[in-house]
């Protein structure tokens, strides 16, 4: 089998002719629902942190994040990633919260968080082994009443006043 990951490209969210793809792959992955007003609030106020994987044509995977003020600190935030389900375990995701993490610190991000379902293994070692910890367990933090993690990444060593 040839290298998996030779086939994927990972490209800037450039346009809103992509918006639709990354919507059905992101319905088809996360479990909260998100209006095309959420879709477009992230995108449109950060599209320099939102990532493609595409296979060809196919849009494979997805990031979107933001970067903004909380706390007197360049907080950025994944709030939504997703890779097809047919195309995990290659690496897909991990790229694409790289690919975030270092866009954001080139944009002066202090820390880096996100919440995920507690359940999902998959994605607690994902962001465990890129350095981000549980910061804390948010209870019945989604519409289907399941707990979550916040999980932290810091990008800068703190330094008290």
């Amino acid at each position: 089998m040839a290298d998996d990951q030779q086939e994927i490209h990972f490209v800037d969210y450039t346009s809103e002719l992509q918006l639709p793809a990354v919507i059905q792959l992101i319905e088809n992955d996360l479990s909260e629902p998100y209006s095309i007003y959420t879709y477009r609030y992230f995108i449109h106020n950060w599209p320099k942190l939102c990532f493609l994987a595409m296979d060809a044509d196919r849009c494979v995977g997805v990031i979107i994040c933001k970067l903004d003020q909380h706390k007197n600190r360049n907080r950025g935030y994944i709030a939504m990633l997703a890779v097809a389900k047919e195309y995990r375990k290659r690496a897909i995701g991990t790229t694409l919260v790289q690919k975030a993490i270092r866009a954001m610190k080139e944009q002066d991000a202090d820390e880096v968080v996100l919440e995920t379902e507690y359940t999902n293994q998959g994605a607690l070692a994902l962001y465990q082994r890129l350095g981000f910890i549980k910061d804390k367990r948010l209870h019945r933090y989604y519409l289907n009443g399941v707990d979550a993690f916040r999980l932290k990444l810091f990008c800068k060593t703190m330094v008290k006043d």
